[in-house]
């Protein structure tokens, strides 16, 4: 840990994210001291920890959180996050009593953590495993559950070698997965407190799918009030990275060429810092480009309306609305898989939009999930072609039937495996 602080503070001269980091980090612990202490009455409340690495782990949670403060308004939830691009768009939590990084797994911070935000149950979220927390909570009889894990036979819990990883697994209470291979694995190294409950984030989506967010700005950029558009569809990219907006410029390039008709593009970077989507409104400068942080709040105005709805790109340079965006879309691409991995495939299948995605999606259920009912699609190359069904892309831009169909099948796929939410907390906070 002391070395892994170390590393990050010489990164932080050159990355802004290793910066956020290493100052959130600042001073943490006194914070944590100061805030949690400055309402005594919560210790009267039943007090919850949730922990999650970043922003999809905390979509996980979400459900849960919900629901506890739904039943129990005066419950005292702290969430604490280890990444920064997680806390940085969660910070001000309106259900949270407290948001915090989480402190390094050092045994001193866990003990003044521990001692200072006095959980009555904790939950980790997917992958966390922090040998001091999992210890020091054990040791206090503190319950701790682990919801919405995933399993895989190349982890070191299933080595010959991961003893000490295996021990850490031991310190749950429950361990929650979203399959049966999951619970299969973790029952051959014997452990037992496992139940499948399926994945939260089904739940996340379908509520955010309910709520139906508006989005002015979107509806204007597709034409919602208008008898006849002229576009034939409408494709959101979310969470892209450099490598996917390559992708996504060729493929535009050869269907304007292919004269088949106009296709509007929604593109939602996962990192919509100014430099980013400076870059990116260069990428597509052949285009008629709008950007959401230049017209959000104005389409009142026809005249503005109009300018909005004759582009062909729209860039989402804001965080927190690309969930609700999907709604005006009629198919999907999601980022990061010619990356580390690809991002959250759920929300836009919530939608029913047919989702495409890159290669590295191999650690992820859902995609599995979705490539085996027809609703997702994995392309293997930068120019969107996946094998046997060249130009996925092209057919989902200009076949309706067949974006008809597989839009079916996503809705079929996330309707199926609602309902983790109520399993999880029937056994963690029973009424």
């Amino acid at each position: 840990m002391f070395l892994y602080l170390a590393a990050s503070r010489v990164a932080a001269v050159f990355s802004p994210k290793a910066a956020s980091f290493v100052k959130g980090r600042k001073n943490l612990i006194k914070n944590i001291k100061f805030e949690t202490q400055k309402n005594n009455k919560s210790l009267q409340a039943k007090r919850y920890w949730f922990h999650c690495a970043s922003v999809g782990e905390f979509e996980q949670a979400r459900p849960l959180i919900e629901m506890i403060k739904e039943r129990d308004a005066s419950a005292f939830i702290v969430v604490t996050f280890f990444s920064p691009s997680g806390y940085n768009l969660r910070k001000d939590y309106s259900l949270a009593s407290h948001v915090f990084y989480l402190p390094m797994d050092t045994p001193g911070n866990v003990r003044r953590f521990l001692d200072y935000v006095k959980p009555d149950l904790a939950v980790f979220v997917k992958y966390e495993f922090w040998r001091n927390y999992l210890h020091a909570l054990n040791k206090r009889r503190v319950p701790l559950y682990l919801i919405s894990a995933n399993f895989m036979r190349h982890q070191p819990f299933f080595k010959w070698w991961g003893g000490m990883f295996r021990k850490m697994l031991t310190k749950f209470t429950h361990i929650f997965v979203q399959d049966v291979g999951s619970e299969d694995l973790l029952r051959d190294i014997g452990i037992k407190n496992v139940t499948v409950a399926g994945d939260t984030r089904f739940d996340r989506v379908v509520a955010v799918m309910e709520k139906g967010k508006v989005i002015p700005e979107l509806e204007a950029f597709i034409g919602c009030e208008m008898e006849a558009n002229d576009h034939i569809a409408c494709l959101i990219a979310g969470s892209t990275w450099p490598e996917d907006e390559q992708m996504l410029h060729y493929f535009m390039n050869w269907f304007r060429a292919t004269n088949q008709g106009k296709l509007k593009l929604v593109i939602a970077p996962h990192e919509p810092g100014k430099e980013q989507v400076e870059k990116l409104h260069l990428l597509f400068a052949d285009y008629n480009v709008v950007k959401y942080s230049s017209v959000v709040g104005r389409c009142d105005d026809i005249r503005v309306k109009a300018d909005v709805y004759a582009a062909d790109v729209f860039i989402v340079d804001t965080i927190g609305i690309l969930s609700a965006a999907y709604r005006y879309g009629d198919f999907a691409y999601v980022g990061g898989g010619f990356g580390a991995g690809i991002h959250n495939t759920l929300e836009p299948a919530a939608f029913g939009l047919p989702v495409v995605f890159g290669p590295n999606h191999v650690k992820f259920i859902e995609a599995y999930g979705l490539l085996s009912c027809g609703g997702g699609f994995a392309i293997s190359n930068l120019k969107g072609y996946i094998p046997g069904k060249v130009d996925i892309m092209n057919i989902l831009a200009v076949n309706k039937k067949f974006r008809s169909e597989a839009s079916e099948y996503c809705c079929w796929y996330v309707s199926k495996n609602k309902g983790a939410t109520d399993k999880i907390i029937s056994m963690i906070a029973p009424e």
